[in-house]
């Protein structure tokens, strides 16, 4: 055991489990309505506890253990249940126990993502439900490929901290919910703006801040590696901040909080993928094209496909999580991540990340609607009308935020 990788993962674990507790509970938070601001924030707790425990009954193996014949598409269940994982047990020269709970964050924060496609509307015991399943179905093999020696880790397809693995897997998951549930009532010419975006800024630094565990601490080492993703991150948020910002000044006359809020996630979401691949510079170009891509997704495109993503699950994790899988494949550099890419003369490797970022894409969604079609079918999915008009905070859960 390295005792200064284990430091800095463990550091980083506990990093990445604060964007989900209290980061994206408070981003999302803030953005709904009063009456719904408890059943949003219930959504990340609910969504880190039902993850735990499915992710070390069963997800956990089936992400990464050797699946025998399958292993190209999911992993095997010798560590079911965490059978087999002592204190002793090691993943690489970090405890495998140590590794485990670092992987798990990921996982909780996906889950919780795919919630703000959702919120005002779904039933609490719905969405942990869904969660449960989905992490075992849909997220579990799209880990395996990409990072536990399936498929896609195998063509290299490159995504050092989870572009595909998490924001575009969560974004898609979110869109298919959100179409499959239907619009709020009143979408979308009823006033539905945020309560307190107070909340919604502190949720986005959380969020931040966090990121550091989420693309440093996925070197799995406390190196220069880590460093560089902790520059490449900071640089691209900042970046997308500033370009999300300038657009709405150039369209709507005024930058607003919100949107700066957005861009942050928006930027951080692009350099995911690439964070640990691209040379510094290259990361103002991948946070001004995260953050192009995701104004875009949340608002013409938005329009343009009618289906109501609460919070822009898709359009900023799922549109900014594409962008940043494919500048990858634009920037890579052999000198820092062992790949080259288009701008080193390797165009095949834009393709690669492409597809790959389509396969994982096409797989979620069809499984993640199969799934509810089949958990609409056991139960309601969806509260009724008057729960939802009167909120979905005294109506699920018998308390409010007060006056």
């Amino acid at each position: 055991m390295d005792s200064g990788n284990n430091a800095w993962i463990l550091t980083s674990t506990a990093l990445v489990l604060l964007m989900t507790l209290p980061g994206l509970a408070l981003f999302y938070g803030g953005m709904v309505r009063r009456k719904n601001v408890l059943s949003t924030l219930m959504q990340s707790l609910g969504a880190a506890a039902i993850v735990t425990v499915v992710w070390a009954l069963i997800a956990y193996s089936l992400a990464f253990t050797d699946g025998g014949g399958l292993n190209a598409f999911v992993g095997g269940l010798a560590s079911a249940g965490l059978a087999g994982i002592t204190p002793d047990s090691m993943s690489g020269d970090l405890p495998e126990n140590l590794f485990l709970m670092f992987q798990l964050t990921f996982a909780i924060i996906t889950v919780a993502i795919i919630a703000g496609a959702a919120v005002e509307r779904i039933r609490f015991s719905a969405f942990m439900v869904f969660g449960a399943v989905w992490i075992v179905l849909v997220y579990a093999p799209i880990c395996h490929w990409v990072w536990g020696g399936g498929f896609l880790g195998d063509a290299g397809v490159l995504d050092f901290a989870g572009g595909a693995v998490v924001h575009i897997n969560a974004g898609v998951a979110g869109l298919v919910l959100a179409k499959f549930l239907g619009p709020r009532k009143g979408y979308p010419g009823s006033n539905m703006a945020p309560d307190n975006l107070v909340l919604t800024v502190a949720g986005a630094g959380f969020l931040w801040v966090g990121w550091f565990g989420f693309n440093g601490g996925s070197a799995l080492a406390a190196d220069g590696a880590a460093a560089h993703a902790l520059v490449t991150t900071q640089v691209a948020t900042a970046t997308a901040v500033i370009v999300w910002v300038c657009l709405e000044w150039i369209l709507r006359g005024k930058a607003s909080v919100l949107g700066a809020a957005s861009g942050a996630v928006a930027g951080l979401v692009a350099i995911t993928p690439a964070a640990g691949f691209v040379p510094a510079w290259a990361a103002f170009l991948v946070g001004a094209g995260g953050s192009f891509g995701a104004y875009w997704g949340v608002t013409a495109l938005k329009k343009a496909i009618k289906i109501d993503d609460t919070l822009d699950a898709f359009g900023l994790h799922g549109v900014g999580g594409l962008v940043g899988a494919v500048l990858t494949g634009v920037f890579a550099s052999e000198a820092i991540g062992g790949t080259a890419g288009a701008i080193e003369g390797n165009i095949l490797q834009v393709w690669t990340q492409a597809w790959g970022a389509l396969a994982a894409a096409i797989y979620c969604a069809v499984v993640t609607f199969v799934i509810l079609f089949i958990q609409s079918k056991l139960m309601t999915l969806r509260v009724d009308e008057e729960s939802e008009v009167s909120g979905l905070d005294t109506s699920l859960h018998g308390e409010s935020v007060g006056n």
